[in-house]
């Protein structure tokens, strides 16, 4: 789409390195704000649901599978479009194809905010998913084509806080939205909130976004797109769905089914490049070091950043029993980090390069650590106040990480393969919460079970004092007393917690009666926290291997990765800024 004047009639000015499409800077700064509003909103729907769960089960009469599959479906569909949503904007258009993924990402969140059944729900949730995979990879692609280098360091800055925001904000918006019940709408607020945002990102977007696309526009790669989506449900998947299933014998067949489909993939693409040069992923990219070792930090960082958030988020709410509010309110040191940091970071990244992205890997194995000391020394006892350092550091952390991580990947891809890039970028991103949150669900419940035990014999004097004091009979409190243990580790190893397990029941499965039901459920709250507190403590240690392991991996990055001379304008070999008939505002 073409407007009335062409850039081309816009120079920069005097000793201004040239835009990259000749959009002034202010009107840059603007269409970023508008980019990420739209990011936020979809990064925020990945985790605000969580919150809503009990609402959701109790308003649409929805079973645990019902609400489980609102969740998978959504991020199943979000991570096998992304790499195909990247390469539509370069072929289509980006503005064109941003705009569809917004228009398209609101439809279908006004449809989650009215749906009337769990299948409804569930099948908006897939679509808003899908269009949510068109509307991101855009965001980074854009930001390539529009700024020029020495500037593209602070905008993809913003776009990596955005990130780290949207996974942690959820807790906290979804309880608010969830706990105040507004207008009466329970649970459907997480949803309709973002129709007006959406709405206006839409809006702005047609005056603001300029469109874009490859110099070569490539050709469609239907065959590309069917391998990498059968490879990429092979491993995700049973990663999203092995842990409620119990992880039958299929959920690893079809997880080593995934690799030779992989190969078969980047077989195919090989082959398509050779003959007409528009594969779907551009392998040639992973030749340079910067991007394929900075996708593999990607994949490795979001192991622990997303699984943090999940643990973090279950401690709070079921372990110490915080109103959805005031978890979210927990997660604020660790947002504040993060906006601190991102500042900090994007203005020493051009002069200290890859060393911003270790030290911030290291501070954030360094506030996983502390926050492990935090919980071993208060236990049970701990508050949110107690938290606070740790959270703070860890938040330093990320912030100095993802703000430099995506200039340090994307940094000297080619034009013509931005989309590309960016979907494979961002496909590593989902990648690695989705393996990070399947592995720590599988450690995470597990040291539950192992916990209950040492839990149940902590509070067994409370509970025989409180029998006792209800005047329960002795040999009925004697059986209450020996059963706890077996009810505690039935509960908290549970995968569906709206089914009452059978070794919660009375002999014949008489009903409990109510005296013995209040003080087994105050007792069962005290010790859930200490059984909480204990697997928390152990389980954070693997976020603090996963973030030394990407200090490891950012080791082998090019030394002067991230760096900027202040002459540089981003060209090199490949032309990396389009020329101005490539690109048009409209």
């Amino acid at each position: 789409m073409t407007s009335d004047f062409d850039i081309r009639a816009a120079p920069p000015a005097a000793g201004e390195p040239p835009a990259t499409d000749g959009v002034p800077a202010p009107r840059r700064w603007l269409t970023l704000a508008v980019l990420l509003l739209a990011a936020f909103m979809n990064l925020l729907d990945i985790s605000i649901v969580n919150i809503a769960i009990p609402s959701i089960q109790r308003n649409l009469h929805a079973s645990y599978a019902d609400v489980q599959w609102a969740l998978a479906g959504y991020t199943l569909a979000y991570a096998l479009v992304l790499i195909t949503g990247g390469r539509l904007g370069d072929t289509f258009g980006r503005k064109q194809l941003f705009m569809v993924g917004v228009a398209g990402f609101t439809v279908m969140s006004a449809l989650c905010g009215a749906a009337q059944s769990s299948g409804m729900l569930i099948s908006c949730r897939v679509a808003q998913g899908a269009f949510g995979a068109i509307m991101i990879p855009q965001v980074l692609s854009v930001i390539q084509v529009i700024f020029p280098a020495r500037e593209r360091i602070k905008a993809l800055a913003a776009f990596g806080v955005t990130a780290g925001l949207g996974t942690v904000s959820g807790p906290l918006l979804g309880g608010l939205l969830t706990q105040h019940n507004l207008f009466g709408l329970d649970w459907r607020p997480i949803f309709l909130i973002n129709v007006p945002v959406g709405i206006f990102a839409l809006a702005a977007s047609a005056f603001l976004v300029s469109e874009s696309r490859a110099p070569r526009p490539p050709r469609l790669d239907p065959g590309g797109v069917a391998l990498s989506s059968a490879a990429l449900l092979l491993l995700l998947y049973p990663l999203v769905e092995g842990r409620q299933l119990g992880w039958p014998i299929w959920t690893f067949a079809s997880m080593a089914a995934s690799l030779p489909m992989f190969g078969a993939f980047v077989a195919y693409e090989l082959a398509k490049d050779r003959r007409d040069g528009s594969p779907l992923v551009q392998l040639s990219m992973f030749r340079r070091r910067a991007f394929g070792v900075g996708v593999a930090i990607a994949v490795t960082f979001f192991l622990g950043v997303t699984s943090f958030a999940l643990i973090l988020t279950l401690f709070l709410q079921v372990g110490l029993g915080f109103q959805p509010l005031h978890a979210g309110l927990t997660f604020l040191p660790f947002s504040g980090g993060v906006l601190l940091a991102s500042g900090a970071a994007a203005r020493l990244a051009p002069r200290f390069g890859r060393g911003v992205t270790m030290t911030g890997a290291v501070v954030m194995a360094a506030g996983m650590a502390g926050l492990v000391a935090t919980v071993h020394h208060y236990g049970a006892a701990v508050t949110t106040w107690d938290m606070v350092p740790a959270l703070l550091v860890a938040g330093v952390g990320m912030g100095s990480v993802l703000a430099p991580l995506a200039d340090i990947v994307l940094d000297r891809v080619p034009v013509q393969h931005a989309g590309s890039a960016s979907g494979v970028f961002n496909t590593s991103l989902q990648l690695g919460a989705s393996i990070g949150v399947a592995v720590i669900g599988v450690i995470f419940f597990g040291l539950l079970g192992s916990q209950s035990a040492p839990a149940a014999s902590a509070v067994a004097p409370q509970l025989r004092s409180e029998l006792a004091a209800a005047h329960v009979p002795a040999p009925l409190a004697q059986h209450v007393i020996a059963q706890f243990g077996d009810c505690l580790h039935a509960r908290l190893v549970a995968t569906d917690p709206t089914v009452t397990p059978a070794a919660c029941r009375l002999p014949g499965g008489q009903p409990i009666p109510p005296a013995i039901g209040q003080v087994v459920s105050g007792v069962g709250a005290v010790a859930v926290r200490h059984d909480f507190a204990a697997t928390l403590e152990r389980t954070l240690w693997f976020q603090v291997g996963v973030f030394g392991a990407s200090f490891l991996l950012m080791l082998a990055l090019p030394r002067g990765a991230g760096r900027r001379r202040p002459d540089d304008t981003g060209q090199d070999g490949d032309r990396t800024i389009p020329a101005a008939a490539d690109v048009t505002v409209g």
